[in-house]
């Protein structure tokens, strides 16, 4: 995905910027969707890919592809078909309908949440043709009163109610029990439907060389490698976070789309008052609930708040400025990077289930999860700052 500071964090690649797995990918998925759009069961189509490798970006191609075959006055087997694309993230639905008035063959309406699509379908008693899911690993996988959601899994319940599903899945960037996914657990649907998988490995957010991938990678294993060198690519570790701000500021300034990001460490409350996330000497405020049509990393005043997982994930920006919170520490008898759930501010993400067993590793992982999500926003540069002083000295020290 592309960075662009006139239109969004990212854009719809058209077919000149699409990779050549790319482009395989959306050619296969097209056959893929007209060979199975008229069959007893509904076909699944699974894309796998790690945070920056372009599912996004080559899911709203296709997407685009279909409705233009679906609005073509001319006829095909895929005129007239019912779409959607569903996305269970508020930041990314904004930017999916901002593009959508840029692009003559999609419509504001094809962009939905899972639940209020699945509430029409079952209430209007029809199916969708092909439904389209970005990060489907965030779509709920028990019942949500605050969603209004009362079946037991999103998925299940789209599958249901559609001919064809196509879905983006990423079992490292889940962030909530209440929508956990194990590797394992789409082997079910795989059991029981026609299915192609497709696995997009080519990072093409972070543009720095593979020491610097392997890095972030390696952090969010527990391990500490070497300081990576890119002359391509701004990588600094901070001893204050007040430092790194200022130098956020200054890449904004230049290019746009630099903005500071946490892991969920530090209290908040929504609508109650404003809440801070402290570095060192630096103190701003969390980003504020987001009532407006355009995305938090487009808005000029969020250079002064800081970012969370639910604001950036999906985004690209061009230089992340990252604090890692107090969950996030080292153990020097072991030599590695652990994370403390305790210490974790975002108690929603961890509301209790009785159906996943242990669930103190789960939520271990989804801290690294968070992390791995964070630390690869930065198409241009990262920069770092740990709160925890264990952390911070052998960062410094590398």
């Amino acid at each position: 995905m592309q960075a662009s500071i006139s239109a969004a964090t990212f854009k719809l690649a058209d077919q000149a910027a699409l990779s050549p797995a790319q482009q395989r990918l959306e050619a296969q998925l097209l056959t893929f969707i007209t060979a199975h759009l008229n069959q007893a069961q509904p076909g699944l189509f699974v894309i796998h890919g790690d945070a920056g490798t372009g599912k996004s970006a080559v899911l709203a191609a296709a997407f685009s592809q279909l409705q233009a075959r679906s609005r073509d006055s001319k006829p095909t087997a895929l005129q007239g078909t019912d779409n959607y694309l569903v996305v269970n993230h508020n930041e990314m639905l904004k930017i999916y309908k901002r593009l959508a008035a840029d692009d003559p063959d999609l419509r504001k309406k094809d962009f939905q949440k899972p639940t209020p699509l699945i509430n029409r379908l079952t209430k209007q008693e029809r199916q969708a043709d092909v439904v389209f899911i970005d990060e489907a690993h965030l779509l709920l996988t028990q019942p949500d009163r605050y969603n209004k959601f009362t079946g037991q899994n999103q998925l299940s319940e789209l599958i249901k109610r559609s001919r064809v599903v196509v879905l983006v899945f990423d079992t490292r960037q889940v962030l909530k029990l209440k929508s956990y996914w194990q590797a394992n657990d789409l082997q079910p649907f795989l059991d029981q439907y026609p299915h192609q998988t497709f696995n997009l490995d080519q990072q093409f957010r972070v543009t720095g060389n593979q020491q610097v991938v392997d890095w972030i990678d390696s952090f969010g294993q527990g391990h500490l490698l070497p300081r990576p060198t890119d002359p391509n690519f701004d990588f600094k570790i901070f001893a204050d976070g007040q430092p790194m701000y200022d130098l956020i500021r200054q890449k904004d300034r230049h290019g746009g789309l630099a903005r500071m990001v946490a892991t969920a460490d530090f209290p908040y409350v929504v609508n109650h008052g404003t809440w801070y996330v402290t570095a060192g000497s630096l103190k701003l405020p969390w980003d504020k609930v987001n009532l407006t049509d355009d995305p938090w990393a487009l808005r000029p005043e969020t250079l002064n708040e800081v970012g969370s997982i639910y604001t950036i994930q999906g985004f690209d920006l061009n230089y992340a400025g990252v604090i890692l919170g107090p969950s996030v520490g080292y153990d020097e008898v072991h030599d590695r990077v652990i994370v403390k759930p305790d210490k974790y501010e975002d108690q929603e993400a961890f509301k209790n289930r009785d159906d996943l067993g242990q669930l103190e590793p789960l939520k271990r992982a989804i801290i690294f999860n968070s992390i791995n999500v964070l630390m690869k926003r930065g198409r241009y540069g990262l920069y770092l700052y740990a709160v925890d002083p264990v952390l911070r000295r052998h960062l410094l020290a590398l």
